[in-house]
């Protein structure tokens, strides 16, 4: 009969919270349109994998058949495309730092008659790595023209001089490398970021909409109300308030994963029961931590901005972008605090790479950590529901 009451409780709360979710349009946009957006946005905005046709300027001097060969050469990849002959290198970085191209091929004057008198001439190429992306991929083109076009006029010299194809492909290449991406075979800049943008985003808003519906309760005066609901239990007032949250949480979390597995194809090892489990690890841990931090400081202003800091820290030191073992040992240690960096390892061992679950059982316990730290400041929040007065 006391379970049955307990569970009358809850759902008495849970009723009331539904409300008060309706009635707030905060809630509306933080917990459903919001989060959908995010994720439209970053799986859309790299659809491609990759950026491509990004802009390429040249500075031909030689002008010669040899340059404008390998002017089309680097115009013909992917992510390059020439807009643009520049007379001067002057021209050509002025029109980098006007943002109108990215890079820019510097050919001299003689590059052909130097090359084919093997006095090895020189040419240059300059690029921005204001963006870490385009920089590296237009990095990666112009290093290939620049080894095509030598290697394409010693193969004339040679086959002038008699050497046979395979005497000439042994000299050029002597080691072919045979390239094997595992896990993303497409260099898919989307199946590398979303995966991680996405979650740690929508681990911001469980934070944030978490420490804000608690601490609105002192801020309206409602806290007295929701105690009196729940006879004095700060157990069952925080399942009753937190169980639609938590719902619609999983919904918008799960919609999200089977959207980027199912609809985009995003290569995934781990069985689908394994992914179930890490959203929800995910959600639940992410919601006890906004429940400590608002029992670790009672206050609506400062539990929100604990969450904040939280959740922004979490893209750095979760490893994604960075490895956490070239950072400092302090900041790998402290990388341990935050449930992104679990969720990460846990993804990217059992559900990426299809590793057995127990290789993660470190970041498992971990989120289980994050799940039992509301029992250490429950007293603290209990006595706040009870007794403080909100402080604008």
């Amino acid at each position: 009969m006391n379970a049955l009451t307990t569970m009358k409780r809850i759902l008495s709360i849970a009723r009331r919270e539904c409300g008060l979710l309706v009635k707030n349009p905060i809630y509306g946009f933080c917990m459903v349109v919001f989060p959908i957006a995010v994720v439209i946005f970053f799986t859309d905005i790299m659809h491609d994998g990759q950026p491509t046709e990004m802009p390429v300027g040249v500075v031909d001097l030689d002008n010669s058949s040899t340059s404008r060969s390998l002017v089309m050469r680097l115009d013909a990849f992917q992510t390059s495309h020439v807009v643009a002959h520049y007379p001067s290198v002057a021209d050509a970085r002025k029109a980098i730092q006007r943002n109108e191209i990215y890079a820019f091929l510097y050919i001299p004057a003689g590059t052909t008659n130097g090359l084919n008198a093997s006095r090895q001439p020189k040419i240059s190429f300059y690029y921005s790595t204001t963006s870490i992306t385009a920089g590296s991929l237009l990095f990666r083109d112009l290093k290939t023209i620049s080894t095509l076009g030598s290697a394409a006029v010693g193969q004339s010299v040679m086959t002038a001089k008699g050497y046979t194809p395979e005497q000439i492909k042994a000299f050029l290449q002597p080691i072919a490398i045979d390239l094997h991406p595992i896990g993303n075979p497409w260099i898919n800049y989307n199946v590398y970021l979303s995966v991680m943008l996405i979650p740690g985003i929508l681990m911001l808003f469980i934070f944030l909409i978490t420490a804000y519906s608690i601490g609105t309760e002192l801020k309206f005066n409602s806290n007295k109300l929701l105690m009196k609901m729940a006879n004095g239990d700060i157990y069952v007032a925080l399942m009753g308030k937190m169980l639609p949250q938590t719902l619609i949480f999983l919904i918008i979390f799960y919609g999200f994963l089977w959207y980027i597995y199912n609809c985009l194809g995003f290569p995934h090892q781990g069985g689908l029961w394994l992914i179930l489990l890490l959203g929800f690890l995910a959600v639940i841990s992410s919601q006890c931590f906004g429940i400590f931090a608002f029992g670790l400081l009672p206050s609506l202003r400062m539990s929100m901005s604990i969450c904040s800091l939280w959740a922004v820290l979490s893209f750095t030191t979760s490893g994604f972008t960075f490895p956490i073992f070239a950072m400092d040992g302090a900041i790998e240690a402290l990388a341990q605090l935050f449930p992104l960096r679990h969720y990460y390892m846990i993804y990217k061992t059992c559900i990426f790479n299809g590793f057995p679950l127990h290789m993660a059982w470190f970041h498992f316990m971990a989120l289980g950590i994050f799940i039992v730290l509301p029992l250490f400041t429950m007293r603290k929040l209990r006595k706040a529901m009870l007794e403080y007065v909100y402080i604008p």
